[in-house]
């Protein structure tokens, strides 16, 4: 897959997601902000609880589930720009951080939400 394929695949689960987050009742603050290098998908509120949303979209699992793909160093990455974005916001209160997993087959869509993916003290 090209440069160009895996950034149209990205997108693609970006749309999902966000429809996904909306059917359950959160609300979409922000999305793809960048605090220098680092980018955060979704910003999200579900009730008083603002949600960093990482999203990783695949077409196969042949070789790992899409969430693997979420490793230490990218759990680093996406505390501090949680940490950037709600300190610009002023934001207070719980964050929390969740990963949608999307996984593209022929004809079907399957869409793994995993709340409290991570927590920030672990990283």
């Amino acid at each position: 897959m090209g440069a160009k394929d895996h950034i149209k695949l990205g997108k693609i689960g970006e749309e999902i997601a966000v429809g996904h987050l909306l059917a359950k009742g959160y609300r979409i603050l922000d999305r793809n902000w960048r605090w220098g290098h680092h980018e955060i998908d979704i910003i999200a509120q579900d009730q008083n609880v603002i949600v960093i949303v990482e999203v990783k979209t695949r077409r196969s699992n042949h070789v790992a589930e899409p969430e693997t793909a979420v490793t230490r160093k990218k759990q680093k990455i996406l505390v501090y720009a949680a940490n950037a974005y709600t300190r610009y916001h002023q934001l207070y209160g719980d964050v929390r951080f969740d990963i949608v997993a999307i996984l593209l087959n022929p004809g079907q869509i399957m869409v793994n939400h995993i709340t409290d993916a991570f927590y920030a003290t672990l990283c």
